[in-house]
């Protein structure tokens, strides 16, 4: 009776030894599985982040640059033309008729395919890792980062309008009255005044140059951050200087659709 008590004691005393399987053991498969340590992605996000940084940049860049070849349209037809004949004409006979047109066109391809890959990889990851909870009284850094997928997505759907507009004058999409570029001139003025002068399309320029203010404002905001800027001298600086080229570029495109529908270039 004795010796069948102690055994009886030691097999419990075993039992509360051994506890409960250790995680990832054999005795659970299924539990090892999920306590994997996920392993490092080949593009670290720091990395994607560089690459939308860089490119969201060289796109910034254009924009300027593009605005103020824009804002030319208010000096009358002969110098917009002659400036849009220079472009197809610059560097020529080092470089073929619109060489450096094409240089960009590549670069700028290249940037974009860059700028929407690392976009949509980071995006994928925050909504993998995003937990519970939200950090809040910050809601405009909040709202122009949630919209960023929607306004560049209109951006997207604009530049392949303005190409089939104003560049290769695809008949539906660009006014009847389009008029090719030829060797020795240009009619970039009567073509841009054509189209606006179509109020939808003038439409679709106003809101999408919203869209780009918005893109913009908080795209250069990030790049701050994202290229080692965490000084806070740094960040109000780059927030205030985001800001102000977003509203110089939204109030200097949108005046030339006004003008246009108003009559004021004609």
């Amino acid at each position: 009776m004795r010796s069948s008590r102690v055994g009886s004691v030691s097999g419990e005393h075993g039992a509360s030894k051994a506890g409960p399987p250790a995680v990832g053991g054999s005795l659970d498969p299924g539990n090892a599985a999920s306590q994997r340590v996920r392993s490092a992605p080949r593009v670290p996000s720091w990395g994607l982040k560089v690459v939308m940084a860089v490119s969201g940049t060289v796109f910034a860049l254009y924009v300027l640059v593009h605005l103020f070849g824009n804002l030319k349209v208010f000096t009358g037809s002969e110098p917009f033309n002659d400036y849009a004949h220079w472009l197809r004409t610059v560097l020529v006979p080092f470089l073929p008729r619109e060489g450096l047109l094409w240089i960009v066109r590549v670069a700028l391809l290249a940037c974009l395919v860059a700028h929407v890959w690392a976009a949509v990889v980071i995006t994928l990851r925050a909504r993998a890792s995003r937990g519970p909870h939200r950090r809040k009284g910050m809601w405009l850094t909040s709202f122009t980062a949630r919209t960023m997928p929607l306004t560049g997505a209109l951006l997207l759907a604009f530049v392949a309008f303005h190409v089939l507009d104003l560049t290769t004058g695809t008949p539906g999409v660009a006014p009847a009255s389009f008029r090719p570029a030829s060797p020795d001139s240009s009619h970039a003025y009567e073509n841009l005044v054509a189209s606006l002068q179509r109020p939808v399309v003038a439409g679709f320029y106003a809101v999408t140059m919203l869209a780009l203010g918005l893109h913009l404002a908080h795209g250069l905001w990030t790049v701050v951050t994202d290229l080692g800027g965490t000084a806070p001298r740094l960040r109000t600086a780059g927030r205030a200087l985001a800001g102000g080229l977003a509203l110089l570029v939204v109030l200097g495109n949108i005046l030339i659709p006004i003008a246009v529908l108003t009559g004021l270039v004609s």
